[in-house]
């Protein structure tokens, strides 16, 4: 498997100068800063400036500005800097007059400058003069300069603890309170021109979110996201997004339970929220009376949340809300905030983020489907015997039905075999596709007559990818067509399908299809979607236009019948406390498939170091080109490849790694097999580098004293010179813990001398004798 040229990424370094070109790799390990640390820098100095919460921060360069907030007495108004090169804290150069002193406004960077809007201002200790702000001002980092804007035409009405970002030259302000209400209007002003500037109410659509406060915004992927917040009785957990360019909000679904992914932070307010690559990270507020200190992140490409786990050596902040947070490079500084007892803090906080290329497991088996490559299973639909294609791995791993469906025409096709050649068969030269060599099997006709293609095809698309690509919202036909899939994901026992596809239908039921949609739900013998059909037209608020309709005029008479009873008496609700069956997912099924579930469908053999371990070709070639390539050119005849990375074997415990990882996403590994992995990617031809960004955040964060002999050995076998440097360095320092180890006596004589030698470079004469002494 050597003959395929290596495609080398920036982070890898190899050098082909030595004899038989074996590959060197150098993972370019130096001084780093462990990922998902927490690090506690020097608090805010007394002589500097306050503690405080309600304050706002903003990053330019290499430097965290403070503004504003309140110590607990006071409001103030003075800026501070701190540098986040020389971890030092100074008060900021300011000229001018600056914004009077206030809490609960907001601080924004524009090219070179801050600006400042709104806010509370007042004497807060003598409970005089208090009142919201809706003033601009502007910062220049350069000269230190504090101005007003004073700008003509209509103004945003005054209000403190709203959300501010900046996108397209142009600042926007959305919610906040007024001193009397909540609000959620929008206002954007260009922060061009300062001459002509004015301010713009926007016309927003969509899903808008509840009048709040105390909420905090960010913008990832060209779209502002909003969590949480102060919204009276309606405060929910909700994560909305708005589109900038059409003006449109939408309430972004969770499904944490289909997606398998944990579920999203407890409602709160007072939090911060920061955008990083395409993920954002939620820290802090009060949450029911707690002041949670987790860290929430949440993906916007997978839309999913997961709670960070920190590093081990992390110094955690404590819980606490109206603290603010910003980013500079790869890393997030949150500072001060209200902490237990009302307390203000002055501390700061350094977050080192990692940035993972997303998973692409769903996509990637997507692909395979789309493109009907290595296909080796042909199903036969309904009665005009429709066919589509699959991947008989897939879909055994997916779906038990199918599963038995596909080896029943395995032994029918055994059946027919023997009758066709009963001599053959009598000498085992001839059997089921289970018979056939690996790599050689023909095509497999499957007949379902209970399935029509464009149901099946769509159940299909989520056997492949864990969803269905919903159709157009509300559109009576597609509406029709997901009550197909789901009639089909019954029959079929797919859970999972069954819940992705009430949720669509129930949601997308209105008012000009929602008798469409009970019509069909009740010849489908559909109970749970017609009961929702039924509930949705006798509320108040919709029946008089339902029965109005022409549509209700076409009913059948049994479902007149029950539609006026229901609205004359409505059923009683009947609350069932058994959890809901959420099936398996895309992940769980292929994890169990690769521990054996799929043994009996392998076809092809891969062979490391002349042991065999059996697997399935065409979820190789969805996962990795190399593979792809091969199965598409030329295939082995006797179905049996070698395995290597480069010119290196990997070791059995690595290449398991390396195959759950395929098969169903995993990267978790020990750090040795990380040093085998790490240029898999670029090899193997994986969609990105994701396992070797997993890979070097293993090898950060995880080299102990107890460790780092196997990950030496590993490092020494696969030529990785910075981190077998970096091993040697560890041992050195460490090493009467590590002389204790019971694998130093089984190092090759050569890594030994490497120890000696590195010992004799760091260690002073004084040193050996104190060290031999102990030893």
């Amino acid at each position: 498997m050597s003959c395929r040229s290596t495609k080398v990424a920036p982070s890898v370094d190899f050098d082909h100068s030595c004899s038989d070109s074996v590959e060197y790799l150098t993972l370019n390990f130096g001084p780093f800063e462990t990922v998902h640390r927490w690090r506690r820098l020097p608090p805010c100095d007394e002589f500097v400036g306050a503690r405080r919460s309600k304050h706002t921060v903003v990053a330019y360069r290499d430097a965290i500005y403070v503004f504003g907030g309140d110590n607990g007495k006071n409001m103030l108004n003075d800026l501070l800097r701190f540098d986040v090169k020389d971890c030092s804290w100074c008060r900021a150069f300011t000229t001018g007059t600056p914004p009077a002193p206030r809490y609960h406004h907001s601080a924004v960077v524009y090219g070179s400058s801050m600006f400042v809007f709104g806010g509370y201002t007042g004497d807060i200790y003598s409970n005089s003069n208090l009142k919201n702000k809706n003033d601009l001002f502007e910062y220049k980092f350069a000269t230190g300069q504090w101005t007003e804007w004073k700008v003509e035409g209509s103004l945003p009405v005054a209000r403190s603890a709203h959300g501010a970002t900046v996108y397209s030259d142009k600042l926007w302000i959305f919610a906040g309170y007024d001193g009397n209400a909540r609000l959620n209007d929008m206002w954007t002003i260009n922060l061009q021109d300062r001459e002509h500037a004015c301010w713009e109410e926007i016309d927003q659509s969509g899903e808008i979110p509840p009048s709040c406060c105390n909420f905090p915004v960010a913008v990832c992927r060209d779209k502002m996201f909003v969590f949480s917040g102060q919204s009276g009785a309606k405060i929910t957990n909700n994560l909305f997004q708005f589109e900038f360019k059409g003006h449109m909000w939408t309430r972004i679904p969770t499904e944490h339970l289909l997606r398998g992914s944990p579920p999203p932070p407890q409602r709160r307010y007072g939090h911060t929220m920061v955008a990083f690559d395409r993920h954002l990270y939620v820290f802090g507020g009060a949450a029911d009376n707690t002041l949670p200190n987790e860290l929430h992140c949440y993906d916007v490409d997978s839309q999913s949340w997961e709670v960070i786990h920190p590093s081990m050596d992390s110094e955690m902040p404590s819980g606490r809300l109206f603290h603010a947070a910003a980013v500079i490079q790869d890393a997030m500084y949150i500072f001060g905030g209200t902490v237990d007892n009302n307390v203000r803090s002055g501390e700061m906080y350094r977050f080192q983020f990692s940035c993972y290329p997303k998973c692409t497991l769903h996509e990637d088996y997507g692909k395979l489907w789309e493109n009907r490559q290595f296909c080796d299973v042909e199903f036969i639909l309904g009665e005009r015997e429709e066919r589509v294609l699959g991947h008989i791995a897939i879909v055994t791993a997916r779906c038990q039905w199918l599963r038995k469906k596909i080896l029943q025409a395995w032994d029918r096709q055994r059946q027919k075999t023997k009758q066709d050649s009963s001599e053959e068969s009598d000498d085992g030269a001839a059997g089921g596709l289970r018979d056939f060599p690996a790599g050689n099997r023909p095509m497999q006709e499957v007949y379902i007559r209970e399935a029509e293609a464009q149901p099946f095809e769509v159940l299909m698309q989520f056997l492949y990818t864990d969803k269905i690509q919903y159709p157009r919202r509300g559109h009576v036909q597609d509406v029709l067509l997901i009550m197909d899939v789901y009639k089909l994901a019954l029959s079929f026992q797919l859970s999972r399908l069954e819940q992705l596809c009430v949720q669509y239908i129930e949601a997308s039921v209105d008012l000009q299809n929602v008798l469409s949609v009970c019509e069909n739900a009740n010849k489908l013998q559909l109970d749970q979607l017609k009961e929702h059909c039924l509930n949705f037209v006798v509320k108040e608020s919709h029946f008089n236009q339902v029965i109005m309709t022409k549509e209700f005029e076409r009913l059948s008479t049994p479902l007149i019948v029950e539609i006026v009873r229901r609205k004359q008496q409505p059923p009683l609700r009947l609350y069932s406390d058994q959890p809901v069956d959420i099936g398996t997912s895309l992940v769980q099924d292929m994890k169990a498939y690769l521990e054996g579930g799929g043994l009996e469908f392998c076809d092809i053999v891969l062979l490391l170091d002349g042991h065999p371990r059996p697997a399935h070709k065409a979820i190789l070639a969805a996962r990795s080109s190399y593979f792809e390539a091969m199965f598409r050119s030329f295939m082995p005849v006797d179905g049996q490849v070698n395995i290597s990375i480069g010119e290196m074997v990997p070791s059995k415990q690595a290449f398991e790694s390396m195959l759950r990882y395929i098969y169903y996403g995993d990267v978790n590994m020990p750090p040795e097999d990380s040093l085998y992995l790490f240029a898999a990617p670029y090899y193997y031809g994986f969609s990105n580098n994701r396992m070797q960004a997993y890979c070097k955040q293993n090898l950060e964060m995880n080299v102990t004293v107890e460790n780092v002999l196997q990950i030496l050995e590993a490092a020494d076998k696969t030529q990785a010179l910075d981190m077998k440097k970096h091993c040697l360095h560890i041992i050195v320092h460490q090493f009467i813990k590590v002389s204790k180890l019971p694998n130093l006596r089984s190092l090759s004589q050569l890594l030994l001398l490497d120890i000696i030698e590195s010992l004799a470079t760091h260690i002073s004469d004084k040193q050996c004798a104190e060290m031999g002494s102990d030893i």
